[in-house]
């Protein structure tokens, strides 16, 4: 969103430090998969970013264009958001018999490691002025690129996470 966030800063002394912002609401909508790969434990990230809403038809979409870059057996953790559900899901899952849809309980932040990848980009824009949704934009994907450089990232992202151990973390 364009409502900065606010993280601790520095000032001198007695001054409190004041960040000036044009109250807007324009916000991106984001779409993020972290992917595992148990044999080479390699992890990597997936993102789209749209301007509006994505609907389940996007959804399903973007889980077409991941099957065509994954190889093997997919198993897709997720939320239970009304995108992910639906008959263009269900027909993506027919047409795919290596997808495998796993749901996490109705409200389970704490089970889904993509969440902290939300809290890095947050991290990483804190104390930032952001004056329009190309800001956004660009500072989404450079969060991007940096996590995709630093697998150790990705890993200590499901590591945070509440899931159960497996050999690759």
């Amino acid at each position: 969103m364009l409502i900065p966030t606010r993280r601790r800063t520095w000032s001198p002394q007695g001054q409190t430090p004041i960040v000036r912002y044009s109250y807007k609401h324009d916000r991106i909508s984001a779409l993020a998969v972290l992917t595992v790969a148990p044999r080479r434990a390699r992890m990597g990230v997936y993102v789209q970013f749209r301007q509006n809403n994505f609907t389940a038809i996007l959804v399903a979409k973007f889980l077409r264009q991941l099957l065509r870059q994954l190889r093997g057996p997919v198993i897709l953790l997720w939320d239970g958001a009304k995108i992910h559900k639906g008959p263009h899901i269900a027909a993506v899952e027919a047409a795919s018999p290596r997808l495998h849809l796993e749901r996490f309980p109705a409200y389970a932040p704490e089970l889904n490691p993509t969440e902290q990848l939300w809290n890095d980009f947050k991290r990483h824009t804190g104390n930032s002025i952001l004056h329009d949704k190309q800001d956004i934009r660009l500072h989404l994907h450079g969060s991007t690129r940096r996590v995709r450089r630093a697998p150790d990232k990705l890993r200590a992202f499901v590591r945070a996470s509440d899931l159960p151990s497996a050999p690759w973390r």
